[in-house]
């Protein structure tokens, strides 16, 4: 195998994707368009590479947007984005904080070790970077704002951490791992538990040492003394605004644990019932419904009030959405322009050959794929073949499967796309988010590339 036979097989998508990223890089950094607006741009080329090649610009555009308009993180970004506006203008964060202080404001930097925790934790629930943004991100952001950090600074850390919901198990790239062919042969979800979670505390390790830096170079203080109240006063006086942690609660019994398994064996809800309930959808929904209730006073009560309000909003989330619509759509036009077919050519070519170069091009690519795509859809076109790549270089099945989700879980970090990025900028009202893409790949991106590696080699040990 030489170089040339991986030129031979680099064909539309392959080209498509790598014109796709340089343009919207160029657009946002020299000629400082919008992400939005350079994204827009970026899928208009696309559509006309297409035409060049003989395909139809319509079919390519419909496919895309018909793609994009079934895809729910869409619609729960926005809805996470709005549910923080509304948690800001009724007044429940700022109660809710006052309790979170009463019990760690004394720390210096305590709600970012919260956030990188929480988002730890949250991801062995929910599996998906965009809902660990928008959940941990709604609280935390404007927790860590009002402790000191910058609004930038805030989105960063949550961000970067939103891959931790890939990382940690159970989540859903994890099982749509297992389940291709390749993987499913060799591998069970408790041979490879114990390994991905080693590989995940590894990960979070870094983050949490990379939390201590950020605390010490920016000189995080913690909150005067005079600020914090007793924890029974601060309980008290804000209580009611714990009732927000009811829209995530009630998800979590629905679909895990006793009450899950008692309406599975119910004929009228039944298996596929608790299935269909998506947290990414009913989270910000009854966060938002329980915010309504609990902050009704300093809402408004008229239509005109109402849309006076919502007006002001807008500008909090609809970028976001644009941003998204745009990336969901190029992720499947690149698929329709044959990216897939052709990163699966090239990587059989590699595989086999020399372990390093295998494992640097697995983690290229994969980095390469995860900026415009996102981890689930990146472990969809890619996750068997680098699986098998790297098997045929002697790395053990659970090692395989647990370095290719830390390599997928750098969605919220790496551009141009990172649904989780834009929804924790937006929650934060960062005003140009794609200018803190160089923080992300530079502290979350490429300490994860470096940990993955070094898992793959075995430098890291790995228990399991």
């Amino acid at each position: 195998m030489g170089i040339l036979d991986i030129l031979e097989n680099v064909g539309l998508g392959t080209i498509s994707l790598i014109i796709y990223i340089v343009t919207i890089i160029a657009l946002n950094t020299l000629f400082k368009r919008k992400m939005a607006e350079a994204m827009i741009w970026s899928v208009l080329l696309l559509l006309i590479i297409g035409s060049i090649k003989g395909a139809s610009p319509k079919t390519l555009a419909m496919e895309g947007l018909n793609f994009a308009m079934g895809q729910e993180t869409l619609f729960a970004s926005l809805s996470f984005v709005f549910m923080a506006y509304l948690m800001g203008t009724t007044g429940v964060i700022e109660r809710l904080v006052k309790i979170l202080n009463s019990v760690l404001g004394r720390f210096s930097g305590g709600p970012a070790y919260v956030s990188t925790i929480a988002s730890a934790l949250f991801g062995m629930v929910s599996g998906s970077g965009s809902g660990n943004a928008s959940a941990v991100g709604s609280i935390t952001i404007p927790w860590m704002r009002e402790t000191g950090w910058t609004k930038e600074d805030a989105a960063v850390i949550v961000a970067g951490n939103a891959g931790l919901g890939i990382a940690f198990p159970p989540s859903s790239s994890m099982f749509l791992l297992l389940g291709m062919p390749a993987v499913a042969a060799e591998l069970t979800s408790s041979g490879l538990y114990a390994t991905l979670f080693t590989s995940a505390v590894y990960l979070l390790i870094t983050r949490l040492v990379l939390v201590f830096i950020y605390v010490r170079r920016k000189k995080i203080k913690a909150v005067p003394k005079e600020l914090i109240l007793p924890i029974g006063t601060a309980l008290k006086e804000n209580g009611t605004s714990l009732s927000i942690f009811l829209g995530v609660i009630i998800p979590l019994l629905i679909t895990m644990g006793p009450i899950s398994r008692y309406l599975t064996s119910q004929n009228s809800f039944g298996l596929m019932g608790v299935r269909s309930i998506s947290m990414l959808v009913w989270i910000p929904i009854l966060m938002s419904v329980i915010t309504i209730i609990e902050g009704w006073r300093k809402l408004p009560h008229t239509f005109s009030e109402w849309f006076e309000y919502i007006q002001k909003g807008i500008g909090k989330y609809s970028e976001v959405g644009v941003l998204l619509f745009a990336a969901f759509t190029a992720s499947r036009i690149l698929i329709l322009l044959g990216l897939q077919e052709e990163i699966t050519t090239i990587m059989n070519l590699i595989a086999g050959h020399s372990k390093f170069l295998v494992i640097g091009l697995i983690a290229l690519l994969v980095s390469m794929m995860v900026g415009p795509f996102s981890g689930t859809a990146t472990t969809t076109a890619v996750g068997s073949i680098a699986y098998i790549a790297f098997r045929s270089i002697g790395i053990s099945p659970a090692v395989s499967c647990s370095v290719f989700l830390l390599l997928a879980s750098n969605e919220g970090c790496i551009p141009p796309s990172s649904a989780p990025l834009y929804i924790a900028a937006g929650i934060a009202d960062v005003d140009k988010p794609g200018s803190i893409f160089k923080i992300t790949i530079l502290h979350y991106a490429i300490p994860a590339i470096i940990v993955a590696i070094l898992i793959a080699l075995g430098t890291l040990p790995i228990f399991g």
